[in-house]
């Protein structure tokens, strides 16, 4: 019988994981109270490609007025019409980067994300069951590429940066891969995964 390849991910998955937020490195952050947060839903989709895991990620269009220009999961806002975050980031996929639902095995959530931008979002774990081709959607996406699991699933290659931002110092997770510089949110959520998978 040949052995799962995702087998880790599937058990970091069961692991008891703490929800996170962008104010992890930035504990002296003193958010307001009665905040108001929106539910979002990224995909995390794992595809295998000879044999070697590779995730999905994008690169969004500067145009955008939330993380223009950033490396970000395929995702966004729970709508009206979703019937739960699943169902929201699934959508989102398909609109953002050409991926069917029906090529999506659905492994499991991670704690949810708290963003600088008043998101709540939950990590939705897939895995890509069928090859397809990326068709970025015009205005939103600039690229679409893969990364080998193996790069993002290292806690050692993460490290920790900051910048100003709003005034202030803010610290946060970043995980280069070639041209790619993956950061903020998106780190966060990888490396809550690799330190989970560590354990495995």
């Amino acid at each position: 019988m040949k052995a799962d390849p995702l087998a880790f991910v599937r058990q970091a998955l069961s692991a008891p994981l703490a929800p996170s937020s962008d104010y992890d490195l930035n504990p002296d952050t003193i958010l307001p109270k009665g905040r108001k947060l929106r539910p979002a839903g990224v995909l995390v989709p794992i595809e295998l490609r000879d044999g070697v895991a590779q995730v999905w990620l994008t690169k969004r269009s500067s145009a955008l007025k939330h993380h223009p220009g950033q490396v970000a999961f395929p995702g966004g806002k729970q709508d009206e019409g979703d019937s739960d975050i699943t169902a929201a980031a699934l959508r989102e996929a398909a609109e953002e980067i050409g991926l069917p639902s029906s090529h999506v095995d659905v492994l499991g959530h991670m704690p949810s994300h708290e963003t600088v931008t008043g998101f709540v979002v939950t990590p939705v774990v897939a895995h890509v069951t069928r090859r397809f081709t990326p068709v970025p959607e015009t205005g939103e996406v600039e690229e679409v590429f893969t990364v080998p699991l193996t790069h993002l699933m290292t806690p050692d290659r993460f490290s920790i940066q900051s910048r100003r931002w709003r005034g202030t110092q803010r610290r946060y997770y970043t995980v280069p891969f070639g041209p790619y510089y993956v950061w903020g949110a998106t780190a966060r959520i990888l490396r809550a995964l690799a330190v989970a998978s560590e354990g495995q």
